[in-house]
C-alpha cells in the first residue's frame, strides 16, 4: 500500500513538473520565436525552386509569377539565372515571357546575357516566323554593347528573310543598332539595305523601313541618310492606302519633308494624300491635314486651294465629337491651322461652343478658336454665347469669357459698341470677380477707341469700392488719370487709392505713379497728392530723399538699403518715384500755395 502510494506522489510529481516545464517553455516561445522556429523561406526562394522544378507547367507558372512581380515593381533580378535557364522551350508565350524578362533585367546583370545570345541565334534560324521575329526583336531590345557583335549576323539574315513580318521586325533593330553604334550599322550595310527596302512589295516593310530611315535621319549630323527620290515616292503613295494607321503616319511624317519639284506635283501627292481624311484614327486625319497645309505653298492653282479648303473642315470637325482628350489635341491642331488658314472653318463657329460636361482645358481652348473665327457676320451670335458662359461656377472660365468679349471689341471695331454693351450688363450683375475683369477688358477697349466710350467711366467709377484685385485696380487707375478732365472728382478718386498706398500690389502703385507723371491730371490735383504725401510723412525727411540723385545707381541702391529698410516696398516706390519727381518739380509751387493748404504746422 506504502509502494503504491509513493508510486503515484511520483507520477503526480513528474506530471507538475512536466506541466510546469511545458508552461515555461511556452512562455519562452512566445516570448522569443526565432529561435524555435523555422526562419520563412523567401519569395524568390520559392520562384527558383519552381523555376528549376522538372514539371514543365510548374516551371512556366514560376515564370508568370516572376513577370507578375516585375510589373509591380519587385526587384526579381538575382533569378536571372534560373529565368535564362528556361529560354530554350517550343513554348511561345513561355519564350515570350522570358524574353520580356530579358529585355527588362538585362542591363543589371550584362555578363550573364552572353549566355542567351546562342539561343537568339538559334531562334533566329526557327522554322516559325514568330520566333524569329521574337528573337531579333528582343536583341534589339536589350541595350548591352557586349552583344552587339553578335547581333550583326542574325539581323542581316532577317532583314533579307522570306517572311515580311521578319523583316519589318527587323527594320526597326537597325534603327535600335544605329542608335548604340552608328558606325557598326553603317560598316556592315544595314542603312543601305534599309534604304532598299523602301521599295519593298508589302506596305508594312515599306512603313517600316521609312520610320526606321526618319529616325536615323533625325540622329544623324548629315542629314542625308533618308532622301526622297521619285521613286521612292511612288513607292510610298501606293504604300500609304495600303498600311497600318502606324505606318500610314510614318509615311505622311515622311511626305511632309518632301519639297515637290512644282506645283504639278504638288497636286499629285495632294491628290493621293486626301483620302486620308476619312481614316478613322484621329493622327492620320491630322498628319493628312499637315501634308495638305504644307503642300498648299507650292500649288499655284488658286481654285485647287479653295477646293482642297472645303473639304479640310469637315474632317477637323468631325474630330471635335471624339474624347475629351483627342478633342483637346485637334483643338490645339486647329488653332494652328487658323493662323494660317481661318477661311477654312469659318461658317463652323457653332461646332466650338462650350457644352456643360466640356473639361475646363477644352472649354479654354475653344474660346481662343471662338475669337479667331468671330467676324461681322457671327459677332452677334457669340456675344450671346459668351455672355450666358460669363455666368457659370467655373471663376477661371467666366474670367476668360469676359476677356474674349474684350477681344472680340479690339478685333471687330464694328462690334465693338455692342462688346460694350455686353460688358456693362455684366457689371450691372454687381457679382465681384465679373465687374473687376469687365473693368480690366474695358481699359484695353480705351486704350484701342480713345475718348469713344467716355460716357460709360461714371459706371465704372461706381465700382471703386468693390475692387479688391490689383490688376482691376491698376486698371481703373489708368482710367481715371486719362480721363481725368472729364471726371468730376478724379482728386477725391486718385487720393481714395492712396489711403491703401502701403498694402498694393506694385502694378497698382506703378500705375498710380504714371498717372501723376505723365496723366491729364491738372497741377491743382497733383498738389493735392503732394499734399496728402505730407501730411502723411515727414516733410523734411521726404525733402531730404528728394535731394538724391537717381542717377548714381549705386548710390540709390546704398540709400535704399540704409535709410528705407524698415519701409514697405510699396513706400519705397512712393519715395524715390514720386516724391523725389514732384516734390523737385512742384516745390516752388507748393511754397506758393496757401499755408492753411499745406498742412503749415508739418512746413514749419
Amino acid at each position: 500500500m506504502m509502494n503504491s502510494d509513493s508510486s503515484l506522489s511520483i507520477k503526480d510529481s513528474t506530471y507538475a513538473v512536466s506541466t510546469v516545464v511545458k508552461s515555461i517553455m511556452t512562455d519562452f516561445r512566445i516570448s522569443r520565436p526565432n529561435f524555435f522556429s523555422t526562419p520563412k523561406k523567401g519569395e524568390n526562394y520559392e520562384l527558383r525552386a519552381d523555376l528549376n522544378s522538372e514539371y514543365r507547367d510548374r516551371r512556366k507558372d514560376a515564370i508568370k509569377k516572376v513577370i507578375a512581380n516585375m510589373t509591380v515593381g519587385k526587384d526579381v533580378s538575382g533569378l536571372f539565372p534560373d529565368v535564362l535557364k528556361n529560354m530554350q522551350t517550343d513554348d511561345l508565350e513561355q519564350k515570350k515571357l522570358v524574353y520580356l524578362y530579358l529585355m527588362n533585367y538585362a542591363k543589371t546583370q550584362p555578363e550573364l546575357v552572353i549566355l542567351a545570345v546562342n539561343t537568339f541565334v538559334k531562334d533566329t534560324d526557327d522554322s516559325n516566323p514568330l520566333i524569329r521575329a521574337l528573337a531579333i526583336r528582343t536583341m534589339g531590345c536589350i541595350r548591352v554593347e557586349k552583344i552587339i557583335d553578335y547581333l550583326c549576323e542574325p539581323l542581316r539574315k532577317c532583314l533579307r528573310d522570306e517572311n515580311p513580318y521578319v523583316r519589318k521586325t527587323a527594320a526597326i533593330c537597325v534603327a535600335k543598332l544605329y542608335d548604340l553604334s552608328p558606325n557598326l550599322a553603317i560598316d556592315n550595310g544595314f542603312v543601305s539595305t534599309l534604304q532598299d527596302m523602301v521599295s519593298d512589295a508589302n506596305p508594312m516593310v515599306v512603313a517600316n523601313a521609312v520610320t526606321a530611315l526618319a529616325e536615323i535621319n533625325e540622329s544623324s549630323s548629315t542629314k542625308d541618310i533618308f532622301i526622297i527620290n521619285a521613286p521612292t515616292l511612288t513607292k510610298l503613295l501606293v504604300a500609304l492606302n495600303e498600311c497600318t494607321e502606324w505606318g500610314r503616319i510614318a509615311i505622311l511624317a515622311a511626305l511632309a519633308e518632301y519639297k515637290p519639284a512644282d506645283s504639278k506635283e504638288a497636286e499629285h501627292i495632294v491628290e493621293r494624300v486626301v483620302p486620308q481624311f476619312q481614316h478613322v484614327n484621329g493622327s492620320v486625319v491630322l498628319s493628312a491635314i499637315k501634308v495638305i497645309m504644307i503642300y498648299m505653298r507650292a500649288i499655284k492653282n488658286e481654285e485647287a486651294i479653295r477646293q482642297l479648303v472645303r473639304k479640310m473642315a469637315p474632317p477637323l470637325v468631325t474630330l471635335l465629337a471624339s474624347a475629351p482628350e483627342v478633342q483637346y489635341v485637334a483643338l490645339r491642331n486647329i488653332n494652328i491651322i487658323l493662323q494660317k488658314r481661318p477661311e477654312i472653318l469659318a461658317n463652323e463657329m457653332r461646332v466650338f461652343f462650350c457644352k456643360y460636361n466640356d473639361p475646363p482645358y477644352v472649354k479654354i481652348e475653344k474660346l481662343e478658336i471662338m475669337i479667331k473665327l468671330a467676324n461681322e457676320r457671327n459677332i452677334d451670335q457669340l456675344l450671346s454665347e459668351l455672355k450666358e458662359y460669363a455666368s457659370e461656377v467655373d471663376v477661371d472660365f467666366v474670367r476668360k469669357s469676359v476677356r474674349a468679349i474684350g477681344q472680340c471689341a479690339i478685333k471687330i471695331s464694328e462690334a465693338s459698341e455692342r462688346c460694350v454693351n455686353v460688358l456693362l450688363d455684366l457689371i450691372n450683375t454687381k457679382v465681384n470677380y465679373v465687374v473687376q475683369e469687365a473693368i480690366v477688358v474695358i481699359k484695353d477697349i480705351f486704350r484701342k477707341y480713345p475718348h469713344k466710350y467716355e460716357g460709360i467711366i461714371p459706371t465704372l467709377c461706381q465700382n471703386l469700392d468693390a475692387l479688391d484685385e490689383p490688376e482691376a485696380k491698376a486698371s481703373l487707375i489708368w482710367i481715371i488719370g486719362e480721363y481725368a478732365e472729364r471726371i468730376e472728382n478724379a482728386d477725391e478718386l486718385i487720393l481714395t487709392f492712396l489711403d491703401t498706398f502701403h498694402d498694393e500690389n506694385f502694378q497698382v502703385c506703378k500705375n498710380f505713379y504714371v498717372n501723376l507723371k505723365y496723366t491729364r491730371l491738372n497741377n491743382f490735383i497733383i498738389l493735392r497728392v503732394c499734399d496728402k504725401l505730407l501730411l502723411r510723412f515727414n516733410y523734411n525727411w521726404l525733402l531730404q530723399v528728394s535731394n538724391f540723385s537717381l542717377k548714381n545707381h549705386n548710390q540709390h541702391k546704398t540709400s535704399y538699403n540704409v535709410l528705407y529698410k524698415s519701409l514697405q516696398p510699396n513706400v519705397i516706390i512712393l519715395i524715390f518715384e514720386i516724391v523725389h519727381i514732384f516734390i523737385g518739380d512742384y516745390y516752388q509751387q507748393i511754397l506758393r500755395l496757401p499755408r492753411y493748404y499745406l498742412g503749415f504746422h508739418i512746413l514749419s
